[in-house]
C-alpha cells in the first residue's frame, strides 16, 4: 500500500470540529474506503462526525463525484438519443418505475436505469421484476448496453464495479445509525444514478408516514440538494415532492405490483397511481426534449398507452432481459398464493375511509413475507394486498377493504390485524391532500 496523502485520523478531527473537508480530503476518503485507506472503524467515525456537523452543498458535491468515480462510470454518449432516468425515495404500493420505464421509451427517451432491493417497509423494483418467470436483474454493462440500444430501456440491479464506495458506506451508515443524513442520503443517490451515464434525471422525494423522510421539509431539503449535487454535475434535475401517506395505486407486495403495472400500461390504472406516473414520465420527456411542455409531454403518453406501444416495449424488456413476456396476457404464470381472501369492513364502519397508514400496510407485507428485514433475507413474490380501498371512499359494515394474498395462514392474522390498525373510519368525508405537492429544479 501506498503512502498515504492524509492521514484518516486528521479528517475526521477536522470535519468532528465543524471544519469544512477540501476535495481532495473528501477524494481521499472516498477511495480510501475501497482501498483499505480508510478503515471501516475510521469510515465510521467520519460518517458520524458528517451526521453532526453536515456538508456544505460543495463538500456534497465533490463527496457525490468521488464516490461516482469510486469505480466505472458507464459512458452512453454513442448510443443515439437522450438518457433519463428516475429515481423514487420509496414507499409502499410504488411500483411506478414498472410503468414509467416503458411508457417513457414508448415516446422516444432511452431510460438506463439502475435500480435497487426493497428493505424494510418499501419495496423494491428488482425484487417487483423477478417476480416474473426468468428475469434477469444483474447484467453485465455490455449486456446493458446492447439492450437499451435496441428496446429503449433496461431496468437492472447496480453491477458491483459500479460506486463500490457507495455499496461500503452504506452498510457502515445502515448498523452505525447514521442514515438519515440528507448529505449522505444525497451521495448516495446521486452518485449511483450519475455513474450511469445520463444527461438527466428526475426523481420522485416522497414524505409521510410511509416514506423515509415523514416530514415535508426534511423531504424539500434533500430535493433541494440533489438537484444542486445535479447542478454541479452538469446534469440537469428535476424533483417532485409527492405524499405516502397512504400506499400509491391498489396493490402492494410483488405479484400484485407486477399486474396492476400490466394493467396501468393496459389504460386500466388507478388515478393515483397515474397521476404520479405521469407528472414524473412527463418532465423526463420534457428535459429529454420529446415534449415541449407538460400539456404536450400528457398527449403523448396518453396516446402510447391508447395505441399499445408502452405496453409492447414491457414486452420487449421482458424478452430481452430474458423474462416470460406472456405475463403480459396471462397473469396465472407470476408466483400465485395459496389462499387469498377478503377483509371486510367491521360493524361500526360507517361513512368514509379517514386514513390508511401506509407504514403499518408495509408492515403488513412484511408480517406475510413479503418484505425484509435485512438486504440477505429472501422474499416471497407469491404474498401482498390488493383491491385496498382509499381515503375518502364509502364504507359500511362488510365492505371489502382489501384481499389479502397469503401462503400462512399464521402469518395472514398478523397481517390482517395490522390492516385494520391502518384503516380507520369517519362519519364525513375527509379532505385529502394533493399528492404531489412542489416541483424542485
Amino acid at each position: 500500500m501506498s503512502t498515504p496523502a492524509f492521514f484518516p485520523q486528521d479528517i475526521i478531527i477536522k470535519k468532528r470540529d465543524g471544519g469544512a473537508l477540501t476535495k481532495d480530503e473528501i477524494e481521499f476518503f472516498a477511495a480510501g474506503v475501497v482501498n483499505g485507506q480508510f478503515a471501516d472503524y475510521q469510515a465510521t467515525a467520519l460518517l458520524m462526525a458528517i451526521f453532526w456537523r453536515g456538508m456544505t452543498p460543495q463538500e456534497t458535491a465533490w463527496l457525490t463525484d468521488a464516490m461516482m468515480r469510486s469505480g466505472d462510470v458507464i459512458d452512453l454518449r454513442d448510443l443515439a438519443g437522450a438518457k433519463v432516468d428516475k429515481h423514487s425515495t420509496g414507499g409502499v404500493g410504488d411500483k411506478v418505475s414498472l410503468i414509467l420505464a416503458p411508457l417513457a421509451a414508448a415516446c422516444g427517451v432511452k431510460v438506463p436505469m439502475m435500480s435497487g432491493r426493497g428493505l424494510g417497509h418499501t419495496g423494491g423494483t428488482l425484487d417487483k421484476l423477478e417476480a416474473i418467470p426468468g428475469f434477469r436483474v444483474q447484467l453485465d454493462v455490455p449486456e446493458f448496453r446492447a439492450i437499451l440500444q435496441k428496446v429503449g430501456m433496461a431496468m437492472i440491479g447496480q453491477t458491483p464495479k459500479v460506486v463500490p464506495a457507495d455499496r461500503k458506506l452504506y452498510s457502515l451508515r445502515d448498523v452505525t445509525g447514521t442514515v438519515e443524513c440528507i448529505p449522505l442520503i444525497c451521495a448516495s443517490i446521486m452518485s449511483k444514478k450519475l455513474a450511469e451515464g445520463i444527461d438527466s434525471l428526475v426523481l420522485d422525494v416522497k414524505f409521510g408516514k410511509g416514506a423515509f423522510m415523514k416530514r415535508k421539509d426534511d423531504a424539500l431539503a434533500l430535493a433541494r440538494a440533489m438537484v444542486a449535487v445535479g447542478k454541479a454535475g452538469g446534469k440537469p434535475v428535476r424533483a417532485l415532492l409527492t405524499a405516502m401517506n397512504q400506499p400509491l395505486g391498489r396493490c402492494a407486495g410483488h405479484t400484485t405490483e407486477v399486474i396492476e403495472s400490466i394493467e396501468c400500461l393496459k389504460g386500466r390504472g388507478p388515478a393515483d397511481l397515474m397521476e404520479v406516473t405521469y407528472a414524473l414520465t412527463g418532465h423526463m420527456l420534457i428535459l429529454a426534449g420529446a415534449a415541449k411542455d407538460e400539456t404536450d409531454a400528457q398527449k403523448k403518453m396518453e396516446a402510447a398507452i391508447a395505441d399499445g406501444s408502452a405496453l409492447q416495449k414491457f414486452r420487449e424488456m421482458c424478452v430481452a432481459q430474458g423474462g416470460d413476456a406472456r405475463v403480459v396476457d396471462d397473469y396465472t404464470i407470476l408466483p400465485t398464493a395459496k389462499r387469498i381472501y377478503a377483509v371486510a369492513a367491521p360493524a361500526g364502519a360507517n361513512g368514509f375511509v379517514a386514513e390508511v397508514d401506509a407504514l403499518k400496510c408495509g408492515h403488513a407485507i412484511m408480517a406475510l413475507g413479503g418484505g425484509r428485514a435485512a438486504v440477505t433475507d429472501k422474499v416471497d413474490h407469491a404474498v401482498g394486498i390488493a383491491d385496498l380501498i382509499k381515503i375518502g371512499e364509502p364504507v359500511a359494515p362488510g365492505t371489502r377493504l382489501c384481499t389479502l394474498h397469503v401462503n400462512d395462514d399464521a402469518k395472514a392474522a398478523r397481517a390482517e390485524a395490522l390492516i385494520r390498525e391502518a384503516i380507520k373510519f369517519s362519519a364525513t368525508a375527509p379532505q385529502q391532500e394533493p399528492l404531489i405537492q412542489d416541483l424542485i429544479a
